[in-house]
């Protein structure tokens, strides 16, 4: 059965990095019997969707030029993160995907976020390490409930903001993502589009546990 494409509008958004729920589009979706995998990965000119040990699940079609990728791939476990393996005119690199996995927080961290009674929210919110879905790597949480759009910037996505939009927790206004295979050190910002379509000057963390040292002001991921 040929593959149903997405909606160009719906592409487009999310290769600009203004769509508001990109786990809604990237990652693993079914369609009817289908199984779908949506990536985007600028750079690359073919990806290749594997588990996590590297068994081939199918290769996905570039549809649009700036790096988006979808394909109906074999059906896997539920709840197993996706692999994919891209190759560019000059260099190839693997990584977990993102979108694969979901939410560290719960329903509970939202009634008490927003009732504003969270006894222990710098558990919750700032960078942590941990390993989820057996995958090592760190979830980032913030709070902008106001915001249209939120994004984890780095040097481990090129500081792109396309590349990690972060997932609303729309009852508590909390916008979160597990990004895999990265660890303590790693240097971040958020990079946040207000309500009114501004994209703001990147911000550090407010429940950073470590920061660069001055003229620097990025946050750090510790080890807590």
């Amino acid at each position: 059965m040929a593959l149903k494409r997405l909606q160009d509008s719906v592409v487009s958004s999310v290769v600009a990095g203004t769509h508001r729920d990109p786990f809604s589009v990237l990652g693993v979706h079914k369609s009817g019997r289908q199984t779908v995998a949506r990536a985007f990965a600028p750079d690359a000119i073919s990806v290749q969707a594997t588990t996590l040990s590297g068994e081939s699940l199918g290769s996905l079609e570039r549809t649009h030029s700036a790096g988006f990728f979808e394909g109906v791939i074999k059906a896997f476990p539920a709840g197993s993160p996706l692999r994919f393996e891209a190759q560019g005119e000059t260099t190839a690199w693997a990584y977990v995907d993102p979108y694969s996995f979901g939410p560290v927080m719960g329903p509970m961290d939202d009634y008490y976020a927003a009732e504003g009674s969270h006894l222990r929210l710098f558990d919750k919110l700032g960078a942590h390490c941990l390993t989820h879905q057996g995958v090592a790597g760190v979830n980032f949480a913030v709070w902008a409930p106001n915001a249209r759009r939120v994004s984890v910037v780095g040097d481990f996505n090129a500081w792109d903001g396309r590349r990690h939009t972060m997932r609303l927790r729309q009852a508590a206004g909390i916008w979160e993502i597990f990004v895999p295979d990265i660890g303590p050190g790693t240097v971040y910002k958020f990079e946040i589009i207000a309500g009114d379509g501004r994209l703001l000057p990147l911000k550090a963390d407010p429940f950073a546990f470590a920061g660069e040292l001055r003229p620097k002001n990025a946050s750090v991921v510790a080890q807590t």
